[in-house]
């Protein structure tokens, strides 16, 4: 019965990894086992920048979940200060310039990344396309960031919404993975307020994925629930959406 089962999980990782190499024909194995490092990612968005610039979305865009975002963004508006989102690995995408663009509450929005290639990429972007706010009193900046380091860049339970899209899936396919992809967990917990979510797109299993951020929460200093929604099928592939949220109590 336990070989069955160990089978069962090795067939399983297989087809998730063939999964994500269709899926990402761009990568090499050289990337897929160091996307832990930023000469890794340097390299990769100076290549990618060659000619026209395009938005490079891992997974999706913000269409295909905007229906998670907004309604939680307006959920947690108040009368004071604009919330504070921080895109986390953000890369090329669009996925921060969007929820700028059509949030209705006020947002500080700040797309971090490792790579400076990436920041200085989507800066000039923005500055040649210029991105209208719906809420007059939003913000959009790009930083190079160390998303294993936030407490560096961010106030104690300052943020409101943290959004994780396939960042800590490459990093958890890397060579120390397990580790790094431990630490942004931490590190999102501390700077999150405890109003707070984190939330993870992935295509990893739901049986996989919670016991993991499980286990790296029981690490953490900060107590925190895991929630979970399938986003759906898209290009053959099932997407998740994990939502952690601070608990009021510690350990």
């Amino acid at each position: 019965m336990l070989r069955n089962i160990k089978l069962s999980l090795i067939r399983r990782s297989f087809r998730k990894e063939a999964i994500w190499r269709r899926h990402h024909t761009t990568l090499t194995n050289d990337l897929i086992e160091n996307m832990d490092k930023k000469i890794t990612w340097d390299r990769f968005y100076t290549e990618n920048s060659k000619g026209t610039f395009k938005n490079f979305e891992w997974f999706f865009g913000f269409q295909s979940i905007k229906d998670c975002i907004l309604p939680l963004l307006q959920s947690s508006a108040g009368a004071d200060a604009p919330l504070r989102v921080l895109d986390i690995g953000c890369g090329t995408s669009a996925l921060g310039p969007c929820i700028y663009r059509h949030s209705g509450c006020a947002v500080n929005v700040t797309c971090a990344d490792i790579s400076p290639v990436a920041v200085q990429l989507m800066q000039k972007h923005v500055e040649n396309t210029p991105v209208q706010p719906c809420n007059p009193s939003s913000s959009l900046v790009f930083k190079e960031i160390d998303c294993t380091e936030l407490e560096e860049h961010f106030e104690p339970k300052s943020l409101t919404l943290i959004l994780d899209k396939g960042t800590t899936d490459a990093v958890l396919r890397s060579k120390t993975g397990q580790t790094k992809a431990g630490q942004i967990v931490s590190q999102c917990l501390k700077v999150l307020n405890p109003s707070g979510h984190l939330l993870q797109f992935s295509d990893e299993d739901p049986d996989a994925r919670l016991l993991w951020l499980e286990k790296e929460i029981r690490r953490s200093e900060i107590s925190a629930e895991v929630g979970i929604q399938e986003l759906g099928v898209i290009r053959g592939v099932t997407y998740f959406c994990y939502q952690v949220t601070p608990c009021t109590f510690h350990h």
